[in-house]
């Protein structure tokens, strides 16, 4: 059964209803010894409590999307083949462009808000260079099947979940296609291809996005093996000026990390409510080691950087949270890096997807001033284009927070 289906929700309510009911009418009935009865009113007590817990994290589980399977709760999923030294590049001196062609098959994605939208695909891919084997969701923009854009490429975003988390939280608990939807219909925003790659790769820990020599290549799974099966089976822009990474928590590390290491692959990143230390994830892989903790700080990243990257980066987080962590990066950037910094109240939610849900909309608008509005043929590069953005205050309702309309005077003031 399910760890995400309706069946075991329904099991668990009928059982968590027994549980209150049982004790209520059997109570007085017990008969036998007093140890006796003392042993059946506590394993009522017990089934009572276990059944009520139980319910009460499944509906945690479904709100937010933390584990999409039984493996990924029990510590049991494991999506590395193989995981080869791949160098500096993370290509293990593979061709890329020489690497064949892979069509995947799809077929249509189950869940909460999986069908919402025009619905969403799913697919297993087996990473050509990471060695990974999991899944992707795509979801496709409303003009992708017009006979107007027929020969246009589309723009790309790779959207990232926290740890814990499921790729499908994007769609489920923040709404994306939902409220992206209608914006892409009515051309306030770019119609971009939504990409969800698993990134809970292997059991009980966080990958932090990284390679890691005999555990797993995340950073090359994310970077290169998913953008190549997106290129290969749809009408997406194939250079960086077409491709964005976003996430929230630990995703949002890893955008911005996957964007400040690989310019070439990535030319924008939103990181709502990250870090750039991977230390701020106990359970981050990079963190256990002083070297792959350096090496995947995207703050020394870019601060170290030879050549400053041409990437665009957005940070929103409330103090604490997500905010230093923009200034931080806005403190050592460089021409042509360029980052935007919104600073959210603590009135505005927590480290949840309140928080985050209101802010899909501002965060795609900011994203499609990154893209180029002109034609694309698939296949073609692109240019691109940066604009500001007004950061949220302290003092803005929740409106203008989603909207980025609110004013610069309480940015710096503290809750």
């Amino acid at each position: 059964m399910s760890l995400t289906g309706t069946p075991f929700l329904i099991t668990t309510i009928v059982l968590a209803a027994i549980g209150v009911v049982l004790p209520l009418a059997l109570w007085s009935r017990v008969r036998g010894p007093a140890l006796v009865r003392g042993a059946v009113r506590l394993l009522m007590v017990l089934f009572a409590q276990a059944t009520a817990i139980t319910l009460v994290f499944l509906m945690v589980n479904n709100a937010n999307n933390l584990y999409d399977n039984w493996g990924d709760l029990l510590g049991t999923s494991d999506h590395v083949q193989t995981a080869a030294d791949l160098g500096a590049d993370g290509t293990g001196g593979i061709s890329l462009h020489r690497l064949p062609k892979v069509k995947q098959t799809f077929r249509k994605a189950s869940g909460p808000g999986m069908r919402t939208a025009g619905g969403v695909q799913v697919t297993r891919l087996r990473g050509q260079v990471s060695g990974v084997d999991a899944e992707v969701y795509v979801w496709l923009p409303p003009q992708y099947h017009e006979a107007a854009y027929r020969h246009r490429a589309f723009p790309v975003v790779e959207l990232l979940p926290g740890y814990p988390g499921s790729p499908k939280a994007w769609f489920g608990s923040l709404h994306a296609t939902a409220q992206l939807l209608p914006l892409m219909k009515s051309g306030q925003i770019t119609p971009f291809i939504l990409v969800a790659p698993r990134t809970s790769l292997v059991p009980d820990a966080d990958t932090g996005c990284a390679n890691i020599p005999g555990r797993v290549n995340a950073d090359s799974w994310l970077s290169i093996d998913v953008p190549k099966m997106v290129m290969d089976n749809f009408r997406a822009e194939s250079g960086p000026g077409g491709w964005a990474v976003a996430g929230y928590s630990a995703g949002a590390h890893c955008a911005t990390k996957l964007a400040v290491a690989h310019p070439d692959r990535f030319h924008a990143a939103v990181s709502m409510s990250g870090y750039n230390d991977p230390m701020a994830e106990p359970a981050s892989l990079t963190a256990k080691d002083p070297r792959l903790r350096a090496a995947n700080n995207p703050y020394l990243l870019l601060k170290n950087a030879p050549v400053p990257p041409a990437v665009a980066l957005y940070f929103s987080g409330e103090s604490g949270d997500g905010y230093q962590t923009g200034m931080a990066m806005k403190k050592v950037a460089k021409a042509p890096t360029k980052v935007d910094v919104v600073y959210l109240p603590r009135s505005a939610g927590g480290h949840n997807m309140a928080l985050w849900r209101p802010q899909i909309t501002t965060v795609f608008r900011w994203l499609a001033q990154q893209f180029d509005a002109g034609d694309r043929k698939p296949g073609a590069g692109t240019t691109t284009r940066t604009l500001p953005l007004e950061p949220s205050t302290a003092g803005a309702r929740r409106a203008a927070l989603a909207s980025g309309t609110a004013s610069r005077a309480a940015v710096v003031r503290k809750p």
